[in-house]
């Protein structure tokens, strides 16, 4: 099945942003995975929030292909506490980054929360 894609909520250089809702983690979301398109991932941060009664682990994928040439350092997995929430990232664009320019992110099963991607503001 296909991932579900997830899109950026962009952080404003010396503005702000309202706290986004996020995207429901179901049982969709915990079968397929999640991608997120035209992935920038040295200014991605995901927020995952837990619902589930105990730590869930949340799974940023290693990259495949050319631009993945660090993949073999692996997956990084983290635990997000029962009834908590957790900032994952930024990421290595030479160990994470899938073809295509894309990210993908795992959820162990039973996890219920939400995910949140949020692209940081480049430095000027």
């Amino acid at each position: 099945m296909a991932r579900t894609a997830v899109t950026y909520s962009k952080l404003v250089p010396n503005g702000r942003l309202t706290d986004p809702a996020g995207t429901t983690i179901d049982s969709t979301l915990v079968t397929n995975g999640v991608v997120i398109d035209a992935a920038d991932p040295e200014h991605t941060l995901i927020r995952v929030t837990n619902s589930a009664g105990g730590a869930k682990n949340v799974t940023v994928k290693a990259g495949t292909g050319r631009e993945a040439w660090m993949a073999a350092a692996g997956d990084v997995v983290s635990s997000v506490g029962a009834s908590g929430a957790a900032f994952i990232g930024p990421f290595t664009s030479a160990r994470f980054q899938q073809r295509g320019s894309k990210l993908h992110v795992d959820f162990e099963s039973g996890t219920t929360g939400t995910i949140t991607v949020f692209k940081l503001p480049k430095a000027y």
